[in-house]
């Protein structure tokens, strides 16, 4: 026993715990390393020796440009040369950059930190106009009003998100510690924020056991986030900070194992994480990696920080990860239910890949194989931003994604919607149309024609899932968008964004491709599946020479049975011909949706409907079972159509094989229309008691109108 304690007290400790193991890589994990790292390269993760000298060049750029200016304003100020030249000046990096981890064509976070003669109005539009005035500048996009603002800009091909903060010193030395709690005194919340992100950055740095190990992984995990779309702050998933403390986390956990194993625990790890507010544990823990400082030892600055103790709103946050640099904060405030739920989803998946790549079963490329989202669900909402402005075409585009978790969240609290999924990627599209109206008022003129207009859009799409119930759901989700639509609108106007259009259309999964082609949906049409078969056709018989005879034999009952089987279709239309079934316009703005959540069927009516059409009252009672596309199921686990149990059914079905005679095949559908006639038409009376009722309880009424005033 005192032999463990003294192992135990010599364990050196990483973040606010001993580290879970201590071991070393094996062979077999170096190995799968190197092959981890073979694959990342492929997805150009790293950047090769030029790019960074590009990328050290525009930096070394801005920071003389940023300096010059600030001397500029500062004799602009009354300030004397000699001392003007001395005020300094600095520009930090953060995030990805500063981390280690950024990959090619990525963007970069600075900083910039001025004296307390600059102020912020100084920056975002003398520096901004100076910045317009570069020709290596070829966007420029500034956004004051953000929760912390920042100008976006191109320059020399590379991506720059600059921030700004305002010490309360008179000069800024080059040697900066931007770690040192000092440097908050006397500051905004802009600039507090503003700095946080340099802070946290360097604090990780300092708290992870292995900087170069830590990188690796965080490479990985962010590709993997990234293909399987769950990488983005502002849509309710995580962000690139929030990625980083998870991979630290486990870097503390593991501080000697290899990226192969720390990427694998990482996966174990979260995918057993209990998070605060979820159906098994209410408390949870969140993610800190470095011990907060207790009420004494705060720094006297009078920023909130993290505490549910304190904070009664703390308390509902599902996901927190705490940032370590001060003041504490939630770095995953926007997450949602469904996010996370996602999440932790993706994370159980990758998990499972993880143990078949170590047991040689696949190799890393499978990690990092999305699941198709556009056959995930089969209820969709389309979210349409678009503008004939194409200057402002980028400002409303962000203004509409930014606030898409809203929509989220009010669609949580639908209490029919289980689970909503947005696509973090967005489709651009752009379409030209004729001014009919313009037209029109021109119509006593020589020229006459139209004008065209360019329309920008931006789509996104949202998938939904339903509870599971038997109940008759009236899902309306009018309200819901029509507030969505009316919050953007407002905003809209508040940063004076002109021609702001917006729409949102429930889409089900067989008309996605209305929106989007199928490459991009990865939908195989049916010619291409057609010639699958006959390519796979032509290869059993190229193959199986024996089977020539009997293939020729099949085909020439295939001819012969053609006739049989066009009868057969013919009888099914009419059958089915009175049925009340619609397909549902995407164009629709006021249309009401029914759903038959057992059988995947989905027809539209209108709002003044009843929900059973009166033609159902006078079907036959086996037409209530009947498939989504027309067809009347007749498969062993289904009700058979036959007016009693045949004892023979079973051995007849052993002894035919419909798939290679074709024959059989005609003679069973031959049966089922005897019968189909055969059957008395039941009464209403026991229709309306029976499977009406049921046909009612499994239907669910949606109306989604989001152009409805």
């Amino acid at each position: 026993m005192n032999k463990t304690l003294s192992q135990s007290s010599l364990t050196k400790s990483f973040g606010v715990s001993l580290p879970l193991s201590t071991e070393y890589p094996t062979l077999k994990d170096k190995e799968l390393t190197d092959k981890l790292e073979e694959t990342l390269r492929k997805y150009n993760v790293f950047e090769t020796d030029a790019e960074l000298r590009h990328r050290m060049d525009v930096l070394h750029k801005i920071n003389t440009l940023y300096k010059n200016w600030i001397k500029e304003i500062s004799i602009s100020k009354n300030m004397p040369e000699d001392v003007a030249e001395k005020v300094g000046g600095k520009v930090c990096t953060f995030g990805s950059f500063r981390l280690g981890v950024n990959s090619q064509g990525g963007d970069i976070d600075t900083l910039c930190i001025a004296p307390r003669h600059i102020d912020r109005c100084d920056f975002f539009t003398s520096f901004a106009e100076l910045l317009k005035k570069q020709p290596e500048v070829q966007k420029l996009l500034v956004i004051e009003e953000a929760f912390v603002p920042v100008i976006k800009t191109e320059f020399d091909g590379i991506e720059l998100d600059m921030l700004f903060a305002r010490l309360s010193f008179s000069t800024i030395p080059d040697d900066l510690d931007l770690k040192d709690d000092t440097i908050l005194k006397n500051l905004d919340q802009k600039c507090v924020r503003s700095l946080n992100g340099c802070r946290v950055t360097d604090e990780i740095l300092t708290l992870v056991p292995n900087v170069e190990t830590f990188r690796l992984t965080l490479r990985t995990i962010k590709l993997w986030a990234k293909k399987n779309g769950i990488y983005s702050n502002a849509l309710g998933f995580l962000g690139g900070v929030s990625w980083a403390m998870l991979v630290a986390r486990i870097c503390q956990f593991y501080p000697n194992a290899a990226p192969s194993t720390l990427v694998n625990r990482f996966f174990k790890v979260f995918s057993q994480w209990l998070w605060p507010n979820s159906q098994n544990n209410i408390n949870g823990c969140p993610v800190i990696l470095k011990q907060m400082p207790s009420f004494e030892e705060m720094p006297p600055y009078g920023f909130p920080v993290w505490d549910p103790r304190i904070n009664p709103a703390d308390k509902y946050h599902l996901m927190p990860i705490i940032t370590p640099a001060y003041p504490q904060q939630n770095s995953t405030y926007n997450v949602t239910y469904s996010t996370r739920t996602i999440m932790i989803d993706e994370i159980k998946r990758a998990y499972e890949t993880c143990q078949e790549i170590f047991n040689s079963k696949c190799d890393w490329n499978h990690i990092f194989e999305p699941r198709n989202f556009f056959q995930r669900y089969k209820h969709y909402i389309v979210l349409i931003a678009s503008t004939p402005v194409k200057d402002q075409f980028m400002d409303w585009v962000r203004l509409v994604e930014s606030k898409i978790r809203h929509l989220i969240q009010n669609l949580e609290k639908n209490q029919y919607i289980s689970l909503v999924h947005v696509n973090p990627q967005g489709f651009d599209q752009i379409k030209e149309s004729k001014d009919t109206e313009d037209a029109v008022e021109n119509d006593e003129s020589d020229n006459n024609e139209p004008r065209i207009i360019t329309t920008y859009s931006t789509l996104w799409f949202i998938g939904i899932e339903l509870k599971q119930n038997n109940e008759v759901m009236d899902l309306n989700l009018t309200d819901i968008i029509l507030n969505f639509k009316d919050m953007i609108y407002k905003q809209a106007q508040k940063v004076l964004i002109s021609y702001p259009q917006f729409d949102a259309k429930y889409v089900k999964r067989t008309r996605l491709k209305e929106y989007l082609p199928l490459s991009i949906l990865k939908i195989e049409s049916k010619s291409s599946k057609a010639s699958k078969i006959d390519k796979m056709g032509a290869e059993n018989s190229s193959t199986n020479g024996s089977l020539e005879h009997k293939t020729k034999s099949t085909n020439n009952n295939l001819e012969n049975g053609d006739d049989a089987a066009n009868t057969k279709n013919e009888n099914k239309d009419k059958l089915f011909s009175n049925r009340d079934y619609f397909s549902p316009s995407s164009d629709s703005s006021d249309s009401m949706f029914v759903f038959n959540q057992e059988k995947n069927g989905i027809s539209r009516q209108n709002s003044t409907n009843s929900v059973l059409s009166p033609n159902l009252l006078q079907k036959p009672e086996f037409f209530l079972d009947s498939n989504s596309n027309g067809s009347v199921n007749n498969q062993s686990k289904k009700r058979s159509l036959s007016p009693g149990p045949d004892p023979n059914t079973n051995k007849k079905s052993k002894e035919m094989n419909y798939s290679n005679s074709t024959q059989a095949l005609q003679e069973h559908f031959r049966k089922q229309e005897e019968l189909l006639d055969s059957l008395p038409i039941p009464s209403t009376a026991k229709l309306i008691n029976q499977q009406t009722i049921s046909a009612v309880k499994n239907s669910l009424r949606v109306n989604i109108s989001c152009n409805k005033k």
